[in-house]
């Protein structure tokens, strides 16, 4: 995409943007997301950044009207397993906070200068910067949604000082971070949607931290919580409310504490501002995208960049579902079901390691339940039905723990095999295939969900080959909407967890019996044998 085409965009407010690149004004210095419904500003005034740290580094402000450090990732780092991609992820998981940017480069497997050049060569930033930006914004986040003292505040966001704090609050806001909590309290007041969250200014420590996790282009949640409450795991995980108001709850696990994160089906949108234009589906279009409603109750703050990246992550909200549409809807077989679901997402994992170990260990929910009560660590006080943390890898190595699950786990805890949020999606592949009990349908779904892969195809058979490459990148979606077309996809225990692959009875009578002769029927088949929790 070239700068006209980038203006196009942002004279025509396309929302499908929003998060791909960001624009700046010279002559107001403020940057914008493409979406930002203020008056088009000249094409000899505009610039254009990769990322909202780049244009911060250019030293304009973010726009008090669009937001623009709120909206979804780019979709580009779930696609891309490069070195800038799988950067992205770990910045977003909070690496750089936690670790440093040695601890960065080490994960990466390449010098802090080689990160640092590649970095700045595509975003316009580095890993300092791009880290920075984040902060910032969970900042605004926990001024505008918390009564936190702004000093308490100022180290949960993961800033080193209150000097650090206020410098970077009004050079990326051009407010204080007092103006900023006053703004917010006076959009509330007048009943004005504001921040992440309409309303929740200075909520009290019980009511968490409210959150509008924001997403693009149309959204099928009622598919995805039907996929999320089959598979809930009690104790970790439930589901309240009926079908269109349902809230799903889990438990997080994270590097300083606890968390319990609330998430609501009933979506908020905003109407598009104009029709679309280009080469995207019917299915894609009718949408500027919207918002989950989500509420984190944490034990340390420091987390909450962390589990709100793990929450996006799980609800597959930096999918772009026009160039999803746009790829698959065009396939003879994929093309209605994509027009009858619009929207479709490919779910992630909350915590990468919990769900490697659940696909391992296969079976209902409730035979994980049971590993949970056994080894899972108890929450001090139960959260209605939620009642622990899933158990680390460390504590599911004992000789009392299944076979295949003791030598996953062990090999998660020497790190001979590693899920982060960016690591080495081939490497991890061979990683866990080659693992006991691990077989090549597991290690896919694996890298599906934990690794959050978008172009993970089905696994077996070779006809239909060309048609699945013709899926790329994102086979996984394709899956998803032939999971939901055939209904296979919510069974649980149906995954071979042995290598190689032994398909399950009901798959094996299903070769013998469906014909050939139809396309969904044979695939049907191979998708089952993927089905797994």
């Amino acid at each position: 995409m070239d700068d006209e085409t980038r203006y196009e965009a942002v004279s025509s407010r396309d929302a499908r943007f929003d998060g791909e690149f960001f624009f700046a004004v010279v002559t107001t210095g403020i940057y914008c997301r493409p979406s930002c419904p203020a008056v088009t500003p000249k094409r000899a005034n505009v610039r254009f950044y990769p990322s909202a740290a780049a244009a911060q580094g250019a030293g304009f402000r973010a726009c008090r009207r669009c937001r623009p450090d709120a909206v979804p990732g780019s979709a580009e780092w779930n696609v891309r397993a490069d070195l800038v991609g799988r950067a992205m992820r770990f910045i977003g998981d909070g690496v750089v906070d936690r670790e440093g940017v040695g601890g960065l480069a080490r994960r990466l497997g390449y010098s802090a200068r080689q990160v640092q050049r590649q970095l700045t060569a595509e975003l316009g930033a580095g890993p300092v910067a791009l880290a920075r930006a984040r902060r910032a914004h969970t900042a605004r986040l926990l001024l505008q949604t918390t009564g936190l003292p702004v000093t308490d505040l100022a180290f949960a966001a993961g800033f080193a000082s209150i000097r650090q704090f206020n410098d970077t609050m009004r050079e990326i806001y051009a407010s204080t971070p007092s103006e900023l909590r006053a703004a917010a309290g006076a959009r509330a007041d007048k009943g004005v949607p504001g921040g992440d969250r309409a309303g929740a200014v200075r909520q009290a420590a019980p009511a968490g931290v409210p959150l509008r996790l924001a997403y693009r282009g149309p959204y099928a949640a009622a598919e995805i919580f039907d996929f999320l409450q089959v598979r809930a795991v009690p104790g970790v995980e439930e589901v309240r409310g009926g079908r269109g108001a349902r809230t799903y709850r889990r438990t997080l696990r994270l590097a300083h504490g606890s968390g319990v994160a609330e998430v609501d089906e009933h979506t908020g949108a905003r109407p598009p501002r104009r029709p679309r234009a280009g080469p995207v589906g019917a299915a894609a279009r009718g949408t500027d995208g919207g918002w989950l409603e989500c509420r984190l109750h944490l034990t340390d703050l420091r987390e909450l960049s962390t589990a709100v990246q793990r929450m996006r992550r799980l609800f597959d909200l930096d999918a772009d579902p026009f160039a999803v549409a746009e790829r698959l809807g065009s396939d003879p077989l994929l093309g209605p079901l994509v027009a009858a679901r619009p929207g479709l997402r490919s779910p992630g994992a909350a915590d990468p390691e919990e769900l490697a170990v659940r696909t391992v260990l296969g079976g209902p929910p409730e035979r994980a339940a049971e590993l949970v009560r056994t080894y899972g660590k108890p929450l001090d006080a139960a959260d209605g039905a939620l009642t622990h943390l899933f158990p680390g890898p460390a504590a599911l190595t004992g000789d009392e723990v299944p076979d295949a699950v003791r030598a996953l786990c062990t090999a998660l805890a020497d790190g001979a095999v590693t899920l982060d949020a960016g690591a080495d999606r081939e490497a991890a592949g061979r990683a866990l295939r080659a693992l006991p009990g691990v077989g090549p349908a597991a290690a896919a779904y694996i890298r599906m969900r934990a690794l959050g892969d978008p172009d993970v195809g089905p696994v077996g058979g070779d006809s239909g080959g060309a048609a699945r490459d013709a899926w790329r990148p994102w086979r996984s979606y394709a899956l998803h909407h032939l999971w939901q077309e055939t209904g296979t996809g919510p069974q649980e225990g149906q995954l071979a967890m042995t290598a190689p692959v032994q398909a399950p009875t009901t798959s094996r009578q299903a070769r013998s019996s469906v014909s050939t002769a139809n396309p969904m029927d044979r695939m049907a088949v191979r998708v089952a044998a993927h089905a797994s929790p």
